[in-house]
């Protein structure tokens, strides 16, 4: 049995685990599957076996009783790769092997150790690996005001979480010394999303986040800023197809 493990680094969210099933969902993330070997594995009901990718906003749904998922963002140096390689399809499945992991990966060093045939098998070197997914996994957006505002939103992943009374769209703009509606359509052409759904999905990230560390569902909730346990539980299942009680069970940490 593999104990699930999470990991969260700015652009990316590792999970390797056990016993995945997730109902019809989609989200801003580059999805990345690589079933362990002699895994059951089904996208939409139909059996695969092979690393798979799966583009932003296509909606899925999965099971799988072992193996390996990234999300990605796509405005990112790993996802512009993963773009490149699903070449305009919504999802994309490639032969790979899969050597069975024998050391629960603890530290992030391990899991890129674990993670060299599956970029080696995307034609990523393993300096690609390390230098820019695990450590540094750099936003491709342009815009320096846009970069600015990113880089306040990674503080969340190492921090205190986002508060959206804080990142009302008026007020950032006004941070950028931009109108609102500039700021708008700069972000929308920036990260191919607007804002407010990319503030969502920052937010569940800091839920997430916060979940890992311990935190209640009532707790992760509020530091995200929901309001309550169930506004957290219903927006989680339509961004992961799974409740919030099984994500406990999933990426909660042991005490």
């Amino acid at each position: 049995m593999i104990k699930p493990t999470v990991w969260i680094h700015t652009g990316v969210v590792i999970i390797y685990g056990n016993s995945l099933d997730a109902a019809p969902h989609n989200h801003q993330a580059i999805q990345v599957i690589w079933p362990q070997s002699k895994s059951l594995c089904k996208l939409n009901t139909n059996d695969i076996s092979g690393l798979t990718i799966i583009d932003s906003k296509i909606e899925h749904q999965l099971q799988m009783s072992a193996g390996w998922i990234l999300l990605v963002e796509p405005k990112s140096d790993l996802g512009q790769e993963l773009s490149t390689r699903l070449a305009g399809q919504p999802f994309k499945t490639f032969s790979s092997c899969f050597s069975t992991v024998i050391k629960q990966p603890t530290k992030i060093e391990e899991v890129g150790e674990h993670l060299v045939p599956l970029f080696q098998q995307l034609n990523l070197s393993k300096q690609h690996l390390f230098h820019n997914m695990l450590f540094s996994n750099q936003s491709t957006v342009k815009d320096k005001r846009i970069q600015q505002l990113l880089t306040e939103l990674n503080q969340c992943l190492h921090g205190d979480c986002i508060k959206p009374v804080n990142w009302r769209a008026s007020q950032v703009a006004s941070q950028l010394a931009l109108s609102e509606s500039r700021f708008l359509h700069l972000f929308r052409d920036e990260l191919g999303i607007a804002w407010r759904p990319y503030l969502l999905w920052r937010r569940m990230m800091c839920a997430m986040q916060a979940i890992i560390n311990n935190s209640s569902a009532t707790d992760a909730a509020h530091l995200a800023g929901f309001s309550d346990s169930a506004h957290l539980s219903r927006t989680f299942r339509s961004t992961f197809g799974m409740t919030i009680r099984e994500a406990l069970t999933l990426f909660k940490k042991d005490s």
